[in-house]
């Protein structure tokens, strides 16, 4: 069995949870091998077991059998796109404020020794895929494990976006913008909008208006094959912001389509702790308050 440690260097210092984990799971019988999540200039990351050789990502993927990922939700979302891309299961280890998506604490790392005995069930999330199209081009494409957000921005004034469901209009967004969310990501920018809560099993796409000025902008959850579509109308003069799991803002102009749909990936997320989502979000929920 093959197993994928993936620590972002600044929650883990010196990489000694991965490492803890590392042994328990070499002690098993697993083969494992280290990988960061996002590209790292290892000059900045201080004292690291120079013993560790850390991999690429996107080489050890095939073929793997579980990515276990050290550190927030942030982590998870940066190899989740690539872990979809090869069916790689992930299990997260929590190291960050809440992380809603990790199943496991520090404290927990034990609990890995189950991915070899196979006492673990699989939960599937949707993903969404994304894209923009100006004058007929495609001009930027991701996948979306959490929500894809259009903005106006730091700039401190209102925009106008339509949105659109298979053709039709949905609703006319007059404030800082809009948030389309899968299940997963109901619990992260979309919570924080006045967003509802949705089991992350479930399949649907949650549209969260952000500080709209009109009464009649409310958030709605969509069914999960709806095609959408968010324009920035061709009479506007403001420039507007894309960004897809926090990732790198793509600016949209005038007459620029995003279109939205499920994905026909999925990501597996590992559960190991037996605990219900709705005892997780319980507690998430009640931390969070008193951080």
């Amino acid at each position: 069995m093959k197993i994928i440690l993936c620590p972002n260097p600044f929650r883990d210092k010196g990489l000694k949870a991965a490492q803890n984990a590392g042994k328990l799971l070499s002690a098993a019988g697993a083969e494992v091998t280290y990988c960061f999540p996002f590209p790292v200039d290892k000059t900045t990351l201080g004292e690291i077991d120079r013993s560790v050789r850390i991999k690429d990502l996107r080489h050890e993927l095939p073929g793997a059998d579980f990515l276990v990922c050290f550190g927030g939700d942030g982590t998870i979302l940066h190899a989740a796109k690539d872990a979809s891309s090869f069916g790689v299961p992930i299990v997260g280890v929590n190291l960050g404020s809440v992380g809603f998506m990790a199943e496991l604490e520090q404290e927990e790392l034990d609990k890995l020794g189950r991915l070899i005995t196979g006492e673990y069930n699989l939960e599937n999330r949707m993903l969404l895929d994304v894209r923009v199209v100006r004058d007929g081009r495609t001009l930027f494409r991701s996948a979306a494990l959490n929500d894809a957000v259009v903005t106006k921005g730091a700039v401190a004034r209102i925009i106008d976006l339509q949105v659109y469901g298979d053709k039709i209009l949905i609703s006319n967004i007059y404030g800082d913008g809009v948030i389309m969310a899968t299940p997963t990501g109901s619990t992260a920018y979309s919570l924080s909008a006045g967003g509802p809560i949705v089991e992350p099993t479930a399949e649907n796409i949650i549209m969260t208006p952000i500080s709209a000025h009109t009464l009649q902008a409310k958030a709605m959850v969509l069914d999960k094959n709806r095609r959408i579509e968010i324009t920035v109308p061709k009479s506007s003069r403001k420039t507007a912001y894309l960004s897809v799991d926090g990732g790198k803002a793509f600016k949209l102009i005038s007459g620029d389509t995003v279109e939205i749909g499920r994905s026909r990936r999925s990501l597996s997320l590992v559960k190991l702790s037996g605990k219900s989502f709705y005892e997780i979000i319980s507690h998430k929920l009640e931390r969070r308050s008193r951080t």
